[in-house]
């Protein structure tokens, strides 16, 4: 109930800056799947979270954030509400790794931003290993996401960037060596391959 009391309003006020102001895009949202999925964006500004929860039409998604970010007692209570629940960097989250497998089983969708911090010039990076285990362990897909402009959003750059963002095919872990003997590529590096494509840059977007 809480959920939607704070939820739609913001999506309301999200929905007008997006569309008016930057003429969002998305594309690609039958790649999206029914169940439990890993959904793993790109991530160059704090626009990207209410851009993906708004994207995905209404479906609601839970998000692995930075535990700094609940510091604040008030903000805290604001983000818990919209389905985002802490992890700490740096180290293995246990706690963090559980809840994520226990909401992806009853299957919801599950955004983590893959290289674990906002990149500042816009270069793709590496992905963080907690994503491939997650997925292993929770037995779902990775639908990789390209986005576009949200960095220069205000900026001097470029005031007024349209903003897109895209939804890639699912990627499915697999865990099992294959048939002679080779280890399956990293999950990781496949997902930002993925990703690169989708921004349309070779890794800059």
């Amino acid at each position: 109930m809480m959920y939607h009391l704070v939820f739609w309003p913001l999506a309301a006020v999200c929905w007008l800056l997006f569309r008016l102001l930057f003429h969002w895009r998305v594309s690609g949202l039958e790649n999206v799947p029914q169940g439990g999925a890993i959904i793993a964006p790109n991530h160059q500004s704090i626009w990207d979270i209410p851009l993906v929860a708004l994207a995905l039409a209404g479906r609601r998604t839970y998000f692995m954030a930075k535990s700094e970010l609940f510091r604040n007692q008030i903000f805290a209570r604001i983000i818990r509400t919209l389905l985002a629940f802490p992890v700490r960097r740096g180290a293995p989250d246990r706690a963090a790794i559980r809840y994520a497998i226990e909401i992806l089983k009853q299957g919801e969708l599950l955004t983590i931003f893959p290289e674990g911090t906002r990149s500042k010039t816009g270069e793709l990076k590496e992905a963080e290993a907690g994503l491939s285990l997650i997925a292993a362990r929770a037995h779902v897909p990775i639908v990789p996401v390209g986005i576009k402009g949200t960095r220069q959003m205000f900026s001097r750059e470029k005031f007024l960037p349209t903003v897109e963002i895209h939804f890639g095919e699912p990627i499915n872990v697999q865990t099992a060596e294959s048939a002679d003997g080779e280890k399956p590529a990293d999950i990781g590096v496949q997902v930002m391959q993925a990703i690169a494509g989708l921004t349309g840059r070779n890794g800059s977007v």
